[in-house]
């Protein structure tokens, strides 16, 4: 897990301008990369990395890496999990490795095949190859989107980085806000992709690669689209059959996310599937601890994880740390969560004091249950979306229902303070509008006193879609549809950016067994079949010692914490923190929003 950063110049620059803007990008970007920095520069191109060892700890393994011949110069933020297997046929081949890292193994291949080993490729990964030759740049980007890359074009040429603010800090990007970036952020609590929050910065998509020649970007091409993975026929195979499918394919993709050299721990919120991890991680051999996360405003009630952890790390004889986080301490981390936040965002604060844990502890790398919910349909929107949209369709067939059923719906809203209400005629008619509804932070009606009345028409004209930010999707079935939606918005653009910046901010690398593109092949097109607890029940035997029936048959409280009381008991007068008006309520995303965007306003 690293930082990579570069720049394709225009000929007017020098190499020591380019060094030095270089050098600023990753200076901005240490903490994810606290072990090496190194500045690369030839005719036409400054690369840059900021590196987390893991595999291969001594200095060889050090990026920018040039290949044995000096034709490509690779910058890689992430880990190819399967770098051993595919370093063996190399090596039959006759080729000679000088390190024992995946970055090498990826270098050697893409020299021998380009753009076509990435499907080959199992791991969270971002990368970008200079081509000496043919003066050219490729960048690439994992399936699900792991792991970040951005990119931009200015009068002195094409920038990327790990981070939208590394590259805000090179002094060469403009700080001209993005309306479709404000627009997603205030509809969905976080930036849809490609967007950010600065006109011109872009997110490469998620499954996507892109070559840079004469200084532009062509068009972003797409190697993997995770969509087709909701799409495929299913085999016909017995309940028992699909039990040893996921048994086989959960262990798989736990094993393949071990592959370190150093410690590993197991964040254990108490749920079925950091439990379901941390049972497979130990009886792969594994000496992994669990590091849970509490609160005193939770003892002794249901949102209290801590008894549950603690009854799987006895189950699977773990070795396991609680540590208590309290209101004083999150106030007081409030200024280095907005650091360290890259794109605005109303989540991510659990994950930011579970890594800080780990990175107490001394660990470098963690493993995570994020993921289990949207391939084995944890949530409950994976049974009332469907069940809502048919009644919305029944609605509509009747004459008059729908008028009636619009104008009570904004009386109710008016009534009770919630505003979402109101969206129910205009948004139900679709299984991606009742998606929205339920996902939605603000609704478009909303943006204008937000943002204004030009900058909310803009944004929501860039955003474009139906709900804004969306574009019609299609699984085989209705819970298939809420799958795919999952994990291509709430999973990619929240989830996962959160685990992103919330650990890089303590320099741990965070890493996903349920979200993984091999596992996704395997039980994607079965996803109808996990629902209404089903999935979970599966996932929960898939180790050979099963989860606790206790922990199996407790409801679900998600990995939350206590951020309601802590917003409202909070101070509202500190500038440029939390200038909240009161027609907010206590809504705490709504109120976390705001503070979010304040603070950036800064």
């Amino acid at each position: 897990m690293c930082g990579i950063a570069g720049f394709v110049f225009a000929s007017n620059i020098t190499e020591a301008f380019s060094r030095d803007a270089v050098k600023r990008i990753t200076a901005h970007m240490a903490v994810r990369g606290p072990d090496a920095e190194c500045i690369w520069a030839s005719q036409g191109v400054a690369l840059g990395h900021r590196r987390l060892a893991i595999l291969d700890l001594d200095n060889r393994a050090n990026q920018p890496m040039v290949s044995c011949n000096g034709r490509y110069t690779i910058v890689f933020n992430g880990e190819i999990y399967n770098f051993r297997e595919l370093r063996r046929p190399l090596e039959a081949e006759g080729e000679v490795f000088r390190t024992t890292s995946d970055t090498e193994v990826l270098l050697t291949l893409f020299a021998k095949e380009g753009a076509r080993i990435l499907p080959r490729l199992r791991g969270m990964f971002s990368f970008a190859i200079w081509d000496a030759h043919n003066r050219d740049l490729f960048l690439a980007r994992d399936p699900y989107g792991i792991k970040p890359l951005y990119y931009t074009c200015t009068k002195e040429g094409f920038f990327f980085a790990s981070q939208v603010k590394a590259l805000v800090a090179s002094g060469l990007v403009s700080m001209e806000r993005e309306p479709a970036g404000l627009a997603g952020f205030y509809l969905w609590g976080s930036v849809p992709e490609p967007w950010t929050l600065y006109r011109g910065v872009f997110a490469l998509p998620a499954g996507h690669w892109l070559r840079v020649r004469a200084g532009a970007p062509e068009a972003p091409v797409c190697w993997h689209d995770i969509k087709t993975h909701w799409q495929e026929k299913e085999r016909e195979i017995s309940a028992q059959e699909l039990q040893d499918l996921v048994r086989y394919a959960v262990t798989d993709s736990v094993q393949a996310h071990l592959v370190a050299d150093v410690p590993v721990c197991v964040f254990l919120s108490g749920g079925i599937d950091s439990g379901t991890v941390a049972g497979l991680a130990s009886e792969s051999g594994a000496r992994v601890e669990g590091i849970t996360i509490g609160f005193e405003e939770f003892a002794g009630r249901h949102d209290d994880e801590v008894p549950s952890a603690r009854a799987i790390a006895a189950c699977y004889g773990l070795k396991h740390h609680v540590r208590m986080i309290s209101k004083t301490e999150f106030e007081n981390d409030v200024p280095h969560i907005f650091s360290a936040m890259d794109q605005p965002s109303i989540d991510g604060i659990n994950s930011w004091f579970a890594n800080k844990v780990a990175a107490e502890r001394g660990y470098k790398v963690v493993l995570s249950g994020i993921g289990g919910d949207e391939l084995f349909c944890g949530y409950s929107l994976f049974r009332q979306i469907p069940v809502h949209a048919t009644l919305a369709r029944l609605l509509t067939s009747i004459p008059g229902a729908m008028a009636m059923f619009k104008k009570s719906s904004m009386a109710i809203a008016k009534w009770r303070s919630q505003p979402k209400l109101a969206g129910l005629s205009e948004f139900c008619g679709s299984l991606e509008g009742m998606y929205f509804l339920r996902r939605a932070l603000f609704l478009p009606i909303e943006l204008p006193s937000l943002l204004g009345p030009d900058i909310a028409r803009d944004g929501l004209a860039r955003l474009s879609g139906f709900p804004p930010g969306m574009l019609p999707e299609q699984a085989r079935d209705a819970i298939s549809t809420v799958g795919l939606l999952e994990s291509t918005h709430f999973l990619r653009n929240q989830l996962l950016r959160d685990s992103d910046w919330a650990s890089m901010g303590h320099s741990v690398e965070l890493r996903t067994p349920l979200v993984d593109a091999s596992l996704l092949k395997t039980l994607g097109p079965y996803v109808a079949r996990f629902a209404d607890g089903a999935g979970k029940a599966m996932l929960a035997k898939s180790p050979h010692r099963h989860l606790p029936i206790s922990i199996v048959n407790r409801r679900k409280t998600g990995f939350s914490i206590p951020m309601e009381r802590w917003l409202s008991k909070m101070p509202l007068q500190r500038p440029g923190i939390f200038p909240l008006p009161a027609t907010l309520g206590t809504f705490w995303a709504r109120r976390w929003a705001r503070a979010v965007v304040a603070d950036l306003a800064t």
